[in-house]
């Protein structure tokens, strides 16, 4: 079982995560979970790109070694960069240096100061430790490295695409039932969910560009 929409009792207990932008801009934050792959990631780089719409790929360090080139197209889209640990860990059941390990190893890849848990899954030590690292980044080889806490990222919609037992039509009804100013979507460019994700997608860019959004990197 999940829910779509993110309850504010989670929003309370868990304060410092990232789980929406603000309200008062009609700006959506599309992020996709688990990549990059081929096919799938260049099917979302395609169907983005068609709209004019940045988005944030939070990326599986192992599926960044193993597909290097797809990596860079995300990069070189313009899109932003997530750490999704290396070997997609689930934090409730993993141990805390064993997922702090795992996380800075696909750091070394990502370079960002963005990370989301897989599953959604962290325990409270976890966020601090993750919270605590100082994080080094240079965005551009001109300027010097800055240094930047990592802030860990939640999300307000959850589509649903990577359930199998799911209709893409109820996928798409998930997403714009649910969204509003500043919501953080979470879709996955993974083969298990590219049958709702293709049909989703598209028709998602085209309804909230129609009424005015915009679709931003976070």
């Amino acid at each position: 079982m999940y829910l779509i929409k993110s309850p504010l009792l989670l929003k309370w207990y868990y304060p410092s995560l990232l789980w929406n932008k603000s309200r008062t801009e009609k700006v959506i934050y599309l992020t996709f979970d688990d990549g990059p792959i081929p096919n799938v990631t260049d099917f979302v780089l395609k169907t983005l790109k068609a709209f004019h719409a940045k988005a944030t790929f939070f990326c599986i360090g192992d599926n960044i070694v193993k597909h290097p080139e797809v990596y860079a197209k995300v990069i070189n889209d313009g899109h932003a960069i997530g750490n999704h640990t290396f070997n997609h860990l689930k934090g409730w059941k993993t141990d805390d240096e064993t997922y702090i390990q795992n996380t800075l190893k696909c750091q070394q890849l990502t370079q960002t100061n963005l990370f989301r848990p897989p599953y959604g899954r962290i325990k409270k030590s976890q966020i601090r430790s993750l919270e605590s690292l100082v994080i080094s980044q240079q965005s551009d080889s001109r300027l010097p490295t800055q240094d930047s806490q990592l802030k860990i990222v939640m999300w307000d919609v959850l589509s649903g695409d990577f359930d199998i037992n799911l209709s893409p039509e109820k996928c798409y009804q998930n997403v714009i039932n649910h969204t509003e100013n500043g919501s953080i979507i979470v879709f996955h460019d993974s083969l298990k969910a590219f049958d709702r994700l293709e049909y989703t997608l598209p028709l998602v860019l085209k309804y909230f560009t129609e009424k005015g959004f915009t679709f931003s990197t976070l």
